[in-house]
């Protein structure tokens, strides 16, 4: 069996915290929709049970985030390239989702709810192909 080391743990718990942050994007995505036949407020109410410790939870993706690109390094060529990219899709899906929280109109809340989410899946697809092989 592959050992545990300290690398996979702080590797897990980035991809976990990730998961978490993409994750809950997409269902409170989904949820609106179908809430908004229940009332405005039902919406609200939902979207404020997301709010506790989600600063936590993107200090924890940007942490061990940087936590990997100390054990690693910066690189060179195409993977520093690749790593510059997700490090700007991160601070746009951030960015976009504190716009988020300070919007006022439903085309605000939608507009930057989804550039949080596509930046944000964008630096995934991009965290994988830092982490593949070759």
């Amino acid at each position: 069996m592959i050992p545990v080391t300290w690398e996979s743990v702080r590797v897990t718990v980035h991809v976990l915290a990730a998961t978490v942050w993409i994750g809950g994007q997409i269902v409170l995505g989904a949820l609106v929709p179908a809430l908004r036949a229940f009332g405005r407020d039902v919406v609200g109410a939902a979207a404020r049970r997301f709010k506790p410790g989600r600063l936590a939870r993107l200090r924890v993706l940007v942490g061990t985030g940087g936590g990997n690109v100390i054990a690693t390094g910066l690189g060179e060529g195409a993977y520093r390239t690749t790593l510059v990219v997700k490090v700007v899709l991160v601070a746009a899906s951030g960015l976009a989702a504190y716009l988020h929280q300070r919007a006022q109109t439903p085309a605000a809340l939608a507009g930057f709810g989804a550039l949080s989410l596509l930046a944000a899946i964008g630096a995934a697809v991009l965290g994988v192909l830092l982490g593949s092989p070759g």
